[in-house]
C-alpha cells in the first residue's frame, strides 16, 4: 500500500512540474512553417522587457486576436476544415495521432512589435493651407489643392525661393493655390507683375513670406494652372506636345490673357508645327476671332486658317472633274469619282459656302467627252471587220476600253448635272448626236450597246422626274434612242456595269407616259413588236402599256357612254 501510494504521489508531483493546459487550452499556436504568428498592434513591447520567470506563470501569451485565424485559414487543411467554423484546434491538424505537450512559455515566441509610423514631413505640413487665410471658406470646402513649384536659379545657389502664393479661383467655386517663386512669376508675366503686393516685389532681392495673389472667376481653372506651371518649364514646346493640341489652345487663350509672352510664343509654335483635327481647327478660328495676336508670330497659323488663293471652290472642282475624265487608270478613277462625288453633295459638310458649279466649264468637259467618243466610233467603224477592229491598241488600251471610258464619263457627268439641276441641255445635246445615231446602226453589237447605257442614264433621269424637259425635246429623244434601246437591251443585262436593269425597265414606262397619247401609242406598238419576237431579250413595259390602254381606251369609252 505504501508503495502504491508512493507511486501515487510521484506520479502526482510529475505531473505538478509538468506545464498545465496543453490539452484544454488553446491559446497558443505551435510555431510551425505553416502557422507563424502575426505581429499584433497590441504587442508593441519587446520581447526582452518582458519580466523573466521560470514558471509558467512568469510570463503571460499574447491574447487570442483576429490575427491568430490568417494562419490556420492560410494552411493546407483550411480548405477541408473551412466548414467547422473555427472548432478543431489548429494543434490538432497540424499533429495527426499523438498530441505532445506544448509549453506556451519556451515554445511561443512573443509577437514582433510593429515598427512606429514615420512623423509627416515638414513640407506636408507647410502644405495645409489654413482656413483663416481664404477670403472665402465656402471656396476651400468646394475644391482647394496646394501645389508646390519651385524655381531655382543660378544666382541663387540652388536655393528655394518659394515666397509667394497664388490663389486660382474657378466659377465653379473650385480653388487651386500653388507655391510659386515670385520673381519667375512676375518677370514672365506683366499681369501678375501689375498685381504685385508691393513695388519691389517683381524686381527680386528675397521679399518676404506670406505674399499673395488672389484671381477669381477663372472661366478654365486646369488651363490657368497649366499656364503658370510653363513659366518654370525649361522646353515649353517640348512640354506642350507631351499636353496635346487641345490643351496648348486652351493653354495660348490663358496666356494670352495674362500677357505670357514666352507662352504664347511657344503654344503658337508647336500648333503651326502639328496637325489639327476639324474641332481643333474650329476651336483655333474661334480663338483668333476673340483674341489678337502679334502678327509677327502668328502668321504661320493664320495662313493655315485663311485661304489666299484667288482661285474659287467652283474652278477647283471644275479642275478636279476634268482631271478624273482625262485618267486612263480604271481603279483610280473610280476612286476620284467617289471623292468628287462626295465633295459635290449637296449634303456634304464641305458644301457650306459653295454658291454652285461653273455650268458652262463643265459642259465644255461634256462637249470633249462626245467628240472623244465619236473619234472612237468613227474608227471603230472604218473596217468592216469589228471582231478584229476592237482588239487595236492605242495608248496601250483596246478601243473597247477606251470607248468604255468615255461612256463612264459621261454618265458620271450626268449624274452631277442631275444632283445640281443643271441636266437639261444634256438632254437636249444626247437627243441631237446624228453622228453616234448613224453609227450605232453600223458598229458592232459589243461596242454600239455603249452608247445605249448613257441612254439609259437619261431615261433614269426622267422618269424619276429629276429632269425636267420640253415635251418636244423628250418627243425627239425617245424618237432617236428608243429603237437603240430595244436593241441593246440583252447586251444592256449581261454587261450592266453598274446599272440596275430594274429600274431601268420602270423609268422607261414612266418617261415614255409623259408624252402624249399619240406619241405613246407609236412607241408603244414599236416595243410590242419587239417584246412578242424577243422576249427577254426586249424591256419588260408591261405595266407602263397596261396605263396607257386604260388612258387611251378604257377611259374614252366611258366617257361616251355618259
Amino acid at each position: 500500500m505504501a508503495d502504491a501510494s508512493q507511486r501515487r504521489g510521484r506520479r502526482r508531483g510529475g505531473g505538478a512540474a509538468r506545464p498545465r493546459g496543453w490539452c484544454c487550452s488553446f491559446a497558443g499556436v505551435p510555431p510551425s512553417p505553416d502557422h507563424r504568428s502575426l505581429p499584433s498592434a497590441a504587442a508593441s513591447v519587446p520581447a526582452a522587457a518582458s519580466p523573466a520567470g521560470g514558471g509558467g506563470g512568469g510570463r503571460k501569451l499574447p491574447p487570442k486576436s483576429p490575427s491568430s485565424l490568417p494562419s490556420f485559414q492560410g494552411s493546407p487543411a483550411s480548405s477541408r476544415l473551412a466548414g467547422l467554423g473555427g472548432l478543431i484546434d489548429p494543434r490538432r491538424i497540424l499533429s495527426p495521432g499523438r498530441v505532445s505537450p506544448i509549453d506556451p512559455d519556451e515554445s511561443i515566441p512573443l509577437p514582433l512589435p510593429l515598427p512606429l509610423p514615420m512623423p509627416p514631413r515638414a513640407e506636408a505640413v507647410e502644405d495645409v493651407v489654413p482656413t483663416e487665410q481664404l477670403a472665402s471658406a465656402s471656396a476651400l470646402a468646394s475644391a482647394s489643392a496646394v501645389v508646390p513649384l519651385v524655381a531655382v536659379r543660378e544666382d541663387d545657389g540652388g536655393n528655394e525661393a518659394m515666397d509667394l502664393r497664388l490663389f486660382i479661383r474657378g466659377r465653379d467655386g473650385r480653388c487651386v493655390v500653388m507655391e510659386l517663386d515670385s520673381r519667375v512669376l512676375c518677370d514672365s508675366s506683366a499681369f501678375f507683375a501689375g498685381m504685385a503686393p508691393d513695388a519691389g516685389f517683381a524686381a527680386g532681392g528675397g521679399g518676404g513670406s506670406g505674399k499673395r495673389i488672389e484671381v477669381d472667376g477663372v472661366e478654365n481653372v486646369e488651363a490657368f494652372r497649366t499656364a503658370v506651371e510653363l513659366m518654370y518649364e525649361p522646353d515649353p514646346v517640348r512640354w506642350l506636345a507631351a499636353a496635346g493640341m487641345s490643351r496648348a489652345i486652351d493653354v495660348l487663350e490663358v496666356s494670352s490673357s495674362i500677357m505670357f509672352d514666352k507662352g504664347i510664343n511657344a503654344c503658337l509654335t508647336y500648333i503651326e508645327a502639328s496637325p489639327w483635327s476639324e474641332n481643333e481647327e474650329e476651336k483655333l478660328k474661334s480663338l483668333f476671332a476673340r483674341c489678337t495676336f502679334d502678327e509677327a508670330i502668328s502668321q504661320d497659323v493664320l495662313a493655315r486658317l485663311r485661304t489666299h488663293s484667288s482661285s474659287s471652290s467652283e474652278d477647283l472642282a471644275v479642275h478636279l472633274i476634268q482631271s478624273v475624265t482625262s485618267s486612263t487608270n480604271s481603279g483610280a478613277r473610280k476612286d476620284m469619282q467617289s471623292l468628287v462625288n462626295g465633295l459635290l453633295s449637296k449634303s456634304s459638310v464641305y458644301q457650306k459656302d459653295l454658291v454652285g458649279l461653273h455650268k458652262e466649264s463643265i459642259y465644255r468637259i461634256i462637249l470633249s467627252c462626245f467628240g472623244k467618243l465619236v473619234d472612237l466610233f468613227e474608227e471603230a467603224t472604218e473596217s468592216a471587220n469589228h471582231t478584229a477592229q476592237v482588239l487595236v491598241a492605242q495608248e496601250g488600251k483596246p478601243l473597247i476600253e477606251r470607248i468604255s471610258r468615255q461612256t463612264e464619263n459621261l454618265n458620271w457627268l450626268l449624274d452631277i448635272l442631275v444632283n445640281n439641276d443643271m441636266a437639261e441641255e444634256f438632254v437636249e445635246l444626247w437627243a441631237m448626236q446624228d453622228g453616234l445615231i448613224k453609227m450605232h446602226k453600223e458598229a458592232s453589237p459589243m461596242i454600239r450597246y455603249e452608247l445605249s447605257r448613257i441612254s439609259a442614264g437619261v431615261f433614269i433621269a426622267l422618269g424619276k422626274g429629276k429632269v425636267q424637259c420640253r415635251g418636244d425635246l423628250r418627243s425627239l429623244l425617245f424618237y432617236v434612242w428608243f429603237g437603240p434601246m430595244l436593241l441593246d437591251f440583252g447586251w444592256l443585262q449581261r454587261c450592266s456595269k453598274g446599272l440596275d436593269v430594274r429600274s431601268l425597265e420602270e423609268n422607261i414606262g414612266h418617261a415614255l407616259l409623259t408624252l402624249s397619247l399619240k406619241q405613246q401609242q407609236f412607241l408603244f406598238e414599236e416595243w410590242f413588236q419587239c417584246f412578242a419576237s424577243r422576249g427577254a431579250e426586249c424591256p419588260n413595259l408591261t405595266r407602263a402599256f397596261q396605263v396607257w390602254w386604260r388612258r387611251s381606251f378604257v377611259r374614252s369609252s366611258v366617257e361616251a357612254g355618259r
